[in-house]
């Protein structure tokens, strides 16, 4: 029996898809193309509210497969409670690495190098002179050493850093140096230039970086948060940065998207971008070429990659 694939991309913009599945189109439109009871395969729309990708799951009695678009789950996992045992969810790991390591660099280089100041200076007419800090010779801490950790340490790797420092949920040891466990945070932070988040947001992590996290930070520290907006206290972040003791780079805040009027807009030191880490000129590529191989592996039953957890079964991923 020929079954259902809810794709977020139209299937005839995708080269290579499986033949056998009978391919709709749902991008979180009001009307589903068919009825979520006979979705075999679900990938949740990208760049979407939680609500919407959420809407079909309760009605999913049929779904074997959740695949999301995105580096995190987080938006998905609330309707994990509406399906059945046995359900694989699966993250996008492999599509985000080049455009988030991207932008975390600029973000970096940007609010070392005043480049926000040089740009309201333009916009007057006005040639602002100064002394900023290089990257150059920098400690460096990376919070959250999965795949988009290491591919941010990638691009890191030329710029002469005095140190990079690597942190995860437990302890391991990569080819690049020891991963340190999130137990060892709190010493590290004292001697870090740079703190880099790239964690998943979980319960482990939500307001990881509270006001002692932040107290532990040196002066003149950077904070930059591409990981979700619930890691950081935005209350203790907005008081350190009214002090003037350290400076942040966010793409991700909370609450998000930030309100008109809210005080992160205006605190001193921040540079804010618009949760843009992902949607790239490279995403649709790397997105649709794991799209084809996670189906070919579905239709051939071979075990799918990126598979986060399986609902009815306990287990946390490594990050």
């Amino acid at each position: 029996m020929t079954v259902d694939v809810w794709l977020s991309i139209p299937p005839e913009e995708i080269e290579g898809l499986p033949e056998g599945p009978n391919y709709l189109f749902w991008d979180g439109g009001d009307e589903f193309p068919a009825d979520p009871a006979d979705c075999a395969f679900y990938v949740v729309p990208y760049m979407k509210s939680g609500e919407t990708g959420l809407r079909p799951l309760p009605e999913m009695r049929s779904v074997e497969v959740v695949q999301t678009l995105s580096a995190g789950i987080d938006n998905v996992q609330p309707g994990l409670k509406y399906l059945r045992p046995g359900v694989q969810l699966c993250n996008a790991q492999g599509v985000h690495e080049a455009s988030t390591g991207e932008l975390t660099l600029a973000l970096i280089l940007a609010s070392l190098r005043g480049i926000p100041d040089f740009v309201r200076a333009q916009d007057k007419g006005e040639w602002r002179g100064g002394f900023h800090p290089a990257l150059a010779d920098k400690s460096v801490l990376i919070v959250g050493y999965g795949s988009i950790g290491a591919a941010i340490e990638d691009r890191l790797t030329p710029f002469e850093l005095a140190r990079v420092a690597r942190v995860a949920r437990s302890a391991r040891t990569t080819a690049r140096g020891p991963v340190h466990p999130l137990a060892e945070l709190p010493a590290l932070l004292p001697d870090m230039d740079v703190v880099i988040l790239s964690t998943p947001l979980n319960e482990t992590t939500r307001h990881l970086v509270d006001a002692e996290f932040l107290a532990r930070m040196k002066d003149g520290a950077l904070l930059v948060n591409v990981a979700r907006g619930p890691v950081v206290d935005t209350k203790a972040l907005l008081a350190e940065l009214e002090s003037g003791r350290i400076t942040a780079a966010l793409d991700v805040t909370d609450p998000e998207p930030l309100p008109q009027g809210h005080p992160l807009w205006q605190a001193p030191g921040v540079l804010i971008s618009p949760h843009v880490g992902g949607p790239t000129s490279a995403f649709l590529p790397r997105a649709k070429r794991l799209v084809v191989d996670q189906l070919g592996r579905f239709v051939n039953r071979q075990p799918l990659r990126n598979v986060i957890l399986t609902t009815g079964e306990t287990g946390k991923p490594e990050n």
